[in-house]
């Protein structure tokens, strides 16, 4: 009989103790957390009414601009009339030469802009970087013509404008308001947040004074030249006590004053000023809409630091 080994291999079992059920249960909010979501609804609900508040003047203009002429003042008011009447804008556009007060508009605005963002970043650089004896005061001084009405100064303009033979021309309505210490200040303000080092780098590189603003300060200051250029743009459009002293004929009115054509001794045709001041924003929001992304950045960012 032969002999024979059994080997036995035992194996552990190991054996886990049932895992136990977690009961999730909802912690009461801390004091802290209940007044942030408190302030939270709080802000959204004043913002909306803010907006509502904000807008209904604009859907109101909208809504009128479509109504029948004798339903505008009826009574009681209502919201909208008994037909749409799109027609209204067409017959806004030829009621008065519409047209040319939006083109002399557009002229006016485009140049206007351009040349404050010029003479802003030639001012703003120089009080920024330059060094020269009475900087400080001079900065000084040219912020307080901020502080002087346009009512102050319409009447000695007009008077320089008659001698020089400008009345009722583009340059009049444009070179008296084409150098604001609004902008010089605004980009200023700007371009101290700029490293110097930037601008130091270009030095030993060989770049000039001018190569150095138009190469490195002007791109980064981008966003708060768009601030400025909506502003600027805004203003000019929306100008209306200057245009109307130095301008004598409807060739070279300006949008403000088309839409004050629709009043006069013949009646108010408000339903047609409100066609033409919605027509008018056009503009206005295209160059908003388009220079969106650097409009939020820059006010986020200008005017709001300095060494």
């Amino acid at each position: 009989m032969s002999e024979s080994t059994i080997e036995i291999t035992s194996t552990r079992a190991v054996i886990q103790p049932p895992r136990r059920r977690e009961r999730f249960v909802s912690r009461p909010a801390s004091p802290r957390q209940r007044s942030a979501r408190v302030r939270g609804i709080v802000s959204q609900t004043l913002l909306t009414v803010v907006l509502v508040v904000f807008l209904l003047p604009f859907v109101w203009m909208i809504a009128t601009a479509l109504k029948p002429g004798n339903e505008v003042f009826s009574s009681p008011p209502t919201f909208f009339g008994s037909e749409i009447r799109w027609q209204n804008f067409a017959e806004a556009w030829t009621y008065v030469p519409f047209g040319r007060f939006m083109i002399n508009g557009i002229i006016v605005s485009v140049l206007g802009t351009i040349l404050v963002c010029v003479t802003s970043v030639l001012a703003a650089y120089a009080f920024a970087r330059l060094r020269f004896r009475g900087r400080s005061g001079m900065f000084a001084l040219y912020l307080v013509t901020l502080l002087v009405p346009q009512e102050v100064v319409v009447i000695p303009m007009f008077i320089l404008m008659q001698e020089l033979g400008w009345q009722n021309s583009y340059q009049a309505l444009i070179l008296p308001w084409a150098f604001t210490a609004f902008g010089t200040f605004l980009l200023r303000q700007f371009f101290l947040t700029v490293p110097r080092e930037l601008e130091e780098a270009a030095i030993i590189d060989g770049a000039s004074r001018w190569r150095t603003l138009l190469s490195i300060i002007v791109p980064i200051a981008r966003p708060a030249i768009a601030v400025l250029a909506v502003f600027t743009f805004i203003n000019y459009w929306n100008s209306f006590l200057w245009p109307l002293i130095i301008v004598s004929t409807q060739d070279m009115a300006t949008v403000p004053i088309g839409l004050n054509s629709f009043l006069g001794q013949q009646g108010n045709q408000w339903q047609l000023l409100m066609a033409a001041s919605t027509i008018s924003m056009l503009p206005t929001a295209l160059i908003v809409i388009l220079l969106q992304r650097h409009l939020v950045r820059g006010i986020a960012l200008s005017g709001l630091g300095g060494r």
